[in-house]
C-alpha cells in the first residue's frame, strides 16, 4: 500500500530561524543561550563578533497569575504596530500600540525587549534578546550609529558597563561598530532565510515569541577568544 497522501501536504517549516537565543547574563558579564539537548544554559564568552540582520520590539516576562512565560508579536515600529502580549498558560493579556497598553504589561510582569537577528563567525542565525539596561546600552549605540550600517560592519561586544540600581549591581554589554564585512554575499542567505520567515510571520500576524523557551529573570552576574579570523 502506498505512503503517499492524496493531497500535496505542505513542508512543515520551523518556527524560528535562529539557531540560538542569546540573553545577557549581569553576573556572568556574558551572553548565555539555553541547549536544549543538553538541557542547560551555556555560556558565550567575550568577544561575540556579529551582523545584525534586523532588530525588532517585542514583549517577555513572567505571568505569576498563570504561573508561565509572557510572549507577543515581534514589531518594527512601536507606535504604528500593535502588540499582542499574551502568556503561554493564561492567554491575552493586552494587545496595541505599546505606550497604550504598557501599564497593562507592567502590571502582568511582562518588560519590553529588543529582538536582535544576527549572524555569527559560526555562520548561523542567532536571536539577541535585550531587555533593561542592556537596551539603553543598544539604544545609545543605535543612535549614534544608525541602522544602515548593517550591511557595511560587524558589531562587535568585548566590554561591559557596570550599573546600581538601589542595592543591586549589574552589568550591561557595551556594543560597538567593529570590522568592515569581507564578503557580503556569504551573509545574503541567511538574510533570505529570514526574509521569508518575517513575510509568513507578519502576514498572519502572529503572536507568537521568537523565543521557544521562557527563561526567569535572572538580574545578577568573559573574556575569550581573538578578534579577527573571521568567516565573511
Amino acid at each position: 500500500m502506498s505512503n503517499e497522501n492524496w493531497l500535496e501536504r505542505p513542508e512543515k517549516k520551523s518556527s524560528n530561524p535562529a539557531a540560538k537565543f542569546l540573553e545577557w547574563k549581569s553576573n556572568d558579564k556574558c551572553f548565555s543561550y539555553y541547549d536544549k539537548e543538553k538541557k542547560e544554559n551555556v555560556l558565550v564568552p567575550l568577544p561575540l563578533k556579529f551582523v545584525i540582520l534586523e532588530h525588532y520590539h517585542t514583549v517577555k516576562g513572567w505571568h505569576d497569575a498563570s504561573e508561565s512565560g509572557i510572549y507577543a508579536n515581534e514589531v518594527s515600529f512601536t507606535g504604528s504596530e500593535e502588540l499582542d502580549v499574551k502568556s503561554f498558560k493564561g492567554g491575552p493579556i493586552a494587545k496595541g500600540i505599546y505606550k497604550e497598553i504598557r501599564s497593562k504589561i507592567i502590571d502582568a510582569g511582562g518588560k519590553y525587549h529588543r529582538s536582535i537577528y544576527a549572524v555569527t563567525n559560526d555562520l548561523e542565525i542567532v536571536n539577541i534578546s535585550l531587555k533593561g539596561a542592556a537596551v539603553s546600552e543598544y539604544s545609545k549605540f543605535i543612535d549614534v550609529n544608525g541602522d544602515n550600517f548593517f550591511t557595511q560592519n560587524w558589531v562587535e561586544v568585548a566590554e561591559v558597563v557596570e550599573g546600581k540600581k538601589g542595592s543591586i549591581k549589574y552589568t550591561s554589554p557595551i556594543f560597538k561598530k567593529s570590522t568592515a564585512i569581507k564578503d557580503a554575499s556569504k551573509i545574503r542567505p541567511f538574510a533570505d532565510i529570514l526574509q521569508a520567515h518575517m513575510n509568513e510571520y507578519m502576514s498572519k500576524g502572529r503572536a507568537g515569541s521568537a523565543v521557544d523557551k521562557y527563561e526567569s529573570e535572572n538580574f545578577s552576574d568573559g573574556e575569550g577568544p581573538d578578534k579577527d579570523d573571521l568567516a565573511f
